[in-house]
């Protein structure tokens, strides 16, 4: 019997989710089938929505009757959002239910306005959490240095967290110990750590993106297509050192489950990597990877699945090394991508209400 390449990768411990949420995916039974194929969740993002509701016909009645009853143009937003998530996580409850709450999840963003914003996250974060009143909903915070107390203070609270717009190592490492101390401070109150779950969510193809022309023109051309995969790897293996230790241990007692590694940003940009690169590759357990739709079609149809995430770790920092020596400073490199992402994802929400108000209009 054909298992497809989805199934053998969550056999192997990682969970693939689609990258892209819709109306028409919810209307036309497309999640259903994503699902039968084994698709574990989703994923939203501010770009995402202004794709979906900005482009697509079916918002266009629901836009104009919100107008009709007098909603702004950001409530008529939180409306389509709130619905479109919602929907998504009742067709992924069983899968919630069928892996004891390791999957099933559906992500929905903050607004990205508020990155810099420790109260107004949370108080956002809380809101949105209560709106979709579903177990199985994530609320994604940016990992800015707000968004760093704001995903503690979500944790501590009780929210699950999708940790989004992370580039580098550190920043990695800092939102794993932002999850720890948020359990930590629910433990100490005597509260329940067992309903939480978390991602953090590196971003790896962008890393290449901004580095491939820098690495040409230092005569580091063996050292181009490494860089995403490698800062995903040295994160990963961090992650295990901090997810194995007796801090966490006695979390684990108590209940809690670890925050698992996230792949994001796994659509291959260049023609010069394989369409399935950043999926293969980056392939191991206790690891989530967020796939848009046509890297998962290309995966399903001839991706490679191995346990490869751990591989070559000499290799990755000495091409590191080899870098800083060529003057490459990464760590400036992953905090501009760093505010980069915020600023689209800002540009994306503004372009978004922008297409609601000019639909509205015409009601």
């Amino acid at each position: 019997m054909y298992v497809s390449s989805l199934w053998r990768a969550s056999e192997l411990g990682q969970s693939i989710w689609c990258d892209f949420i819709s109306r028409e995916l919810l209307d036309s039974g497309g999640l259903l089938e994503m699902i039968s194929q084994g698709v574990r969740g989703v994923t939203s993002n501010p770009a995402i929505f202004k794709k979906a509701i900005g482009e697509g016909v079916e918002y266009d009645g629901p836009i104009s009757a919100f107008s009709k009853a007098g909603l702004s143009v950001e409530d008529i937003y939180q409306e389509l959002a709130i619905e479109d998530v919602g929907r998504a996580a009742d067709i992924l409850l069983p899968v919630f239910q069928a892996t004891g709450g390791l999957d099933g999840y559906v992500s929905l963003e903050v607004d990205p306005r508020l990155a810099d914003d420790v109260d107004g996250t949370v108080v956002q974060a809380v809101k949105l959490r209560g709106l979709l009143g579903r177990p199985n909903v994530m609320i994604k915070i940016p990992a800015t240095e707000a968004g760093m107390a704001a995903i503690e203070e979500a944790t501590a609270m009780g929210i699950s967290v999708n940790a989004t717009l992370i580039f580098s190592v550190d920043q990695s490492e800092r939102v794993n110990l932002a999850y720890i101390n948020g359990l930590e401070r629910r433990l100490e109150r005597g509260e329940d750590l067992s309903s939480i779950r978390s991602v953090a969510s590196l971003f790896v193809s962008r890393l290449d993106s901004a580095l491939d022309p820098v690495l040409m023109e230092k005569g580091l051309s063996d050292v181009m297509g490494h860089c995403g995969v490698d800062n995903a790897r040295l994160a990963y293996s961090g992650w295990r050192d901090l997810f194995s230790s007796s801090r966490w241990g006695d979390l684990v007692a108590k209940g809690a489950s670890p925050q698992r590694m996230l792949w994001a940003s796994t659509g291959t940009k260049s023609e010069a990597y394989r369409d399935t690169f950043y999926v293969e590759e980056l392939m191991g357990p206790d690891t989530v990877n967020t796939v848009p739709p046509a890297t998962m079609e290309a995966f399903m149809d001839h991706g490679v699945v191995e346990d490869r995430i751990g591989l070559d770790l000499d290799g990755a920092s000495s091409r590191r090394a080899s870098m800083a020596e060529s003057g490459i400073d990464l760590d400036q490199v992953t905090s501009r991508l760093m505010d980069q992402g915020v600023q689209a994802f800002i540009q994306a929400f503004d372009d978004l209400m922008r297409a609601i108000e000019a639909k509205a209009s015409l009601s």
